[in-house]
């Protein structure tokens, strides 16, 4: 059965200028010992997603550990506020992993992540200190029957379009003086 809150989404296209500004981001967390994250927002249409905007979090409202990242509802809370604003969704996210984890996702990210159908879910290695190329990224999409699925080179390919494009914007979401 579908789900009638949440559209299908067949290809996410994510602009060029999002992979290296994501990756600098998490970066930040990885030079601490620590796994990053960057949220997608964005907005569909018919079976396409196009990431509009990035998303980075700040504050008491998450935290950020080698193999962990708890992001709490109240910051959950002001993403959601301001893609009402901004007349987008959340459309997907990614973190990075440390350089022994791999790119798949762990447990914790399949039983306690974002569990969206059609939520897009991206693995950056390396704590994102490597800059490796998506291409080596791990992308996993969640279906409503199944869980989180880790798409085939083919299925990379063919659903996920790294696009030019305009820089998008990088939107701060926190207190910037939090822990």
């Amino acid at each position: 059965m579908t789900n009638p809150y949440f559209s299908t989404i067949d290809c996410w296209r994510i602009p060029e200028g999002a992979i290296p500004r994501s990756l600098e981001e998490m970066a930040q967390d990885g030079e601490s010992g620590n796994e990053g994250i960057v949220l997608f927002l964005g907005h569909h249409q018919q079976l396409t997603a196009e990431i509009t905007h990035l998303i980075g979090l700040r504050g008491p409202g998450i935290q950020k550990f080698p193999n962990l990242i708890n992001i709490y509802p109240p910051l959950l809370n002001d993403v959601t506020d301001l893609a009402l604003e901004l007349k987008v969704r959340l459309i997907g996210q990614v973190h990075s992993h440390a350089p022994e984890c791999g790119v798949d996702l762990s447990r914790t990210d399949r039983t306690y992540g974002i569990r969206a159908p059609y939520f897009l879910s991206l693995v950056a290695p390396d704590y994102a200190l490597s800059h490796a190329s998506i291409d080596s990224w791990g992308i996993h999409v969640f279906m409503e029957a199944k869980g989180y699925v880790r798409l085939s080179r083919e299925g990379v390919n063919r659903r996920i379009k790294v696009v030019p494009g305009a820089t998008i914007p990088f939107i701060t979401v926190g207190d910037h003086h939090g822990s």
